[in-house]
């Protein structure tokens, strides 16, 4: 039990140094210096003792809808409705204007791409996707008023599968602004990505709703490009990223 103890203490001093390397990092806007920074500071053990700082930490359950879309040239997509749950640790330093999390959440997104039934058939059919993603999340959350209001903002990295078809029988489908390239043929989109989050939490210490805004910095569609796909009547390379809206309810514990 001990020992236990011991490496739960170590963890948590681990969180709370580099979140406050991170904002100082951010602070003199060294990107390329942040990313370094986090990628040592996780698999590096800290051992130096940072003081006696009085640290509560919390365990939060959440879940709630979302509104997904992919912003892109390429097509013309509808935003589409999905659900999101999740779950994140949380350290709170009273002596700081700031508090830090780690999460995990998992989402099934909707969207649709306009498309036509038949090569020469009328566009603007919608041909219906859903994605299923898991992103990680490490979070600073701004105390504007300590446990009432803050501001959420930071990176997260995020695993999701390939686009699927509500309804198989629209995958011959062709897709606008293409002459050939049918709706199957763009399901296998990038699955590694880097994100960033930005948001909102109202309420009290054991309970808040939250508004969170998720941009993707990669190129979901990049997978597409190395394939042999039919692209003429639009020549451009795919290229777009992910939008996503989260309105969830937390309750911590």
């Amino acid at each position: 039990m001990v020992l236990l103890l011991n490496g739960y203490e170590k963890l948590r001093y681990k969180i709370y140094a580099i979140f406050d390397l991170l904002i100082k990092i951010i602070m003199q806007q060294q990107l390329y210096t942040l990313l370094v920074a986090l990628s040592i500071g996780f698999v590096t053990p800290i051992l130096g003792q940072h003081g006696n700082y009085q640290i509560s930490n919390g365990f939060g359950v959440m879940g709630g809808i979302t509104q997904y879309d992919i912003v892109t040239d390429n097509f013309i997509t509808t935003k589409g409705n999905g659900f999101i749950g999740g779950m994140s640790a949380t350290a709170d330093l009273p002596h700081r204007w700031y508090n830090v999390s780690f999460g995990m959440q998992l989402s099934e997104n909707h969207l649709e791409i306009s498309g036509r039934g038949a090569s020469l058939g009328p566009s603007g059919q919608e041909i219906e996707y859903k994605l299923f993603a898991a992103q990680v999340a490490l979070l600073m959350h701004v105390k504007v008023i300590e446990n009432h209001f803050l501001i959420d903002l930071g990176p997260m990295i995020q695993y999701n599968g390939k686009m699927e078809l509500k309804d198989k029988n629209q995958e011959n489908y062709f897709i606008d602004n293409y002459t050939n390239l049918t709706a199957k043929d763009i399901t296998n989109i990038s699955q590694f990505h880097f994100n960033g989050a930005i948001g909102a939490s109202v309420g009290v210490r054991q309970f808040k709703v939250k508004a969170q805004y998720i941009y993707g910095f990669t190129n979901i569609l990049q997978k597409l490009n190395k394939k042999d796909l039919d692209t003429s009547g639009m020549e451009d390379d795919f290229k777009g990223n992910q939008s996503m809206l989260a309105l969830t309810a937390i309750f911590t514990f």
